[in-house]
């Protein structure tokens, strides 16, 4: 069984593929796609019995084209430098396509959390924050964590707790991270941003007549049946919003197997039932398989690995059989998949543009952060009061009155959660739409063209500040 090549290596074979389609200077090429800096932590934490354990832990700040740099930070014992570098890689041309001024970061701790206690995991919390601010690698203006695998609100709120204790003063301090509790500066919309996105980006893909036919698939949502891999934040929300919008989820696999029906699956029942403590093994459905890599073989319309990188392998890619790859997780097709599947004539959705959800809505809580005002305070009721007297006018002129439910849908004003779906919304429409416009001029698949685009953003700011003329 072939290995596939390290992650940060994936990632430089598709930005250089996307390099080609450029006349940029070697040098910048080359000093967009290095990693500005990587720093590597050791430190001890007391565990309950007593004893002392050493976790590792890193955080990448890839590129300080723009800054702060931004990046989430995860919790899993498959953490490795590599990884961070990717993804720190993956976080600068994400941010780029989108329009999002920042540059790529991520950050990781070697730690299993299901080993560790709630009093264990705030100690390594807050001492991997202490390690970062003693090398100035967290700030509101430097470096912006935020939360990813295994890292919620909890981990996030210990984290900015000991930023605001050791750096005192800042009237920004709440800009430090994102991915907060709503009480300590977070934003409405963060924990489903990253599937959200995903569903908007699977939307508009599929909305295109030409580009589904050509898949042999009717256009729109409705009947689409889906198979997910990975049934947290991203993979579930992903799939919650495919159902309100008539697709069918007909498989899931997670870390201990897989299961299929064909009728469909509730994803809030799954959830639930697993919440609890209890396998997806034990949940009813038609076919249930024992390993989690058969999930993407099953036959589907829509395939959202939402799980880790490199799922879809060349040792698998071949018997994958959606006519769509929508890439929820951080690379999980390998370069070899990637051609294989291109050359079966598969659409896929690259990681780089389908993922940036995430990170739109960390920047909407940035930017709340900053302005230390929540989104929607100044104007909700102005709007409400607008509404209301363009109705009273409309039934004023009509001699018709409004029924009581048109009204009351009518006459509101735009609330924070409102106003940041409607932000990413729009960030991946329009995201989407520009990256197929490159790939249909340069006559290449969507990731390349995400690729190109991401890096010739970044090579205009180097060009802006005079860097490279």
């Amino acid at each position: 069984m072939s290995h596939p090549i390290p992650f940060f290596k994936q990632v430089d074979r598709y930005f250089e593929r996307a390099a080609r389609f450029t006349d940029l200077p070697a040098g910048l090429l080359t000093q967009i796609k290095n990693c500005n800096a990587v720093y590597q932590v050791s430190f001890p934490v007391e565990r309950d019995d007593g004893s002392i354990q050493v976790i590792r832990g890193w955080r990448a700040a890839h590129s300080t084209h723009k800054l702060p740099v931004k990046g989430g930070i995860r919790l899993t014992m498959m953490a490795s430098e590599d990884e961070v570098t990717a993804l720190a890689a993956l976080m600068t041309f994400k941010c780029a396509l989108v329009n999002i001024p920042y540059g790529g970061a991520k950050g990781a701790i070697q730690v299993e959390k299901r080993e560790y206690s709630q009093r264990e995991l705030e100690r390594i919390m807050r001492r991997y924050t202490f390690e970062l601010i003693q090398k100035n690698f967290i700030g509101p203006g430097v470096d912006v964590p935020g939360p990813d695998m295994g890292v919620g609100a909890q981990e996030i709120g210990w984290m900015v707790d000991t930023y605001m204790a050791l750096v005192p003063g800042s009237v920004n301090v709440s800009g430090c991270i994102t991915g907060k509790p709503l009480a300590l500066g977070g934003i409405r919309g963060r924990v489903e941003a990253t599937g959200r996105g995903v569903f908007f980006g699977i939307r508009e893909a599929v909305g295109v007549p030409e580009d589904i036919e050509a898949l042999g698939l009717t256009p729109g949502l409705e009947g689409k049946r889906v198979v997910v891999q990975g049934l947290g934040n991203v993979g579930y929300y992903a799939c919650r919003f495919l159902q309100e919008e008539g697709a069918v989820v007909v498989g899931v696999a997670e870390r201990e197997g897989a299961i299929h029906d064909p009728d469909g699956i509730d994803v809030d029942a799954l959830l639930t039932h697993r919440e609890a403590g209890e396998s997806i093994l034990d949940f009813p459905a038609r076919t249930h398989m024992e390993r989690s890599l058969d999930g993407l073989e099953l036959e589907c319309d829509i395939l959202i690995p939402a799980a880790l990188e490199n799922q879809i392998t060349e040792e698998n890619a071949d018997r994958i059989q959606a006519r769509i790859v929508a890439e929820g997780a951080n690379g999980p097709v390998t370069v070899e998949a990637h051609d294989i599947l291109a050359r079966r004539g598969v659409l896929m959705l690259p990681d780089v543009y389908l993922n940036a959800g995430g990170v739109t809505v960390s920047y909407f809580e940035w930017l709340k952060n900053l302005s230390n005002v929540r989104f929607g305070r100044m104007n909700n009721r102005f709007e409400a009061s607008s509404n209301s007297r363009i109705l009273q006018a409309v039934e004023s002129l009509t001699g018709k009155e409004f029924a009581p439910g048109v009204r009351e849908s009518v006459e509101v004003g735009a609330k924070e959660g409102d106003l940041v779906d409607s932000g990413l919304e729009d960030t991946m429409v329009e995201g989407f739409h520009e990256i197929r416009e490159v790939a249909r001029r340069e006559g290449t698949d969507l990731r390349t063209a995400a690729y190109l685009t991401s890096l010739l953003k970044v090579a205009d700011t180097y060009g802006e500040r005079g860097i490279f003329p």
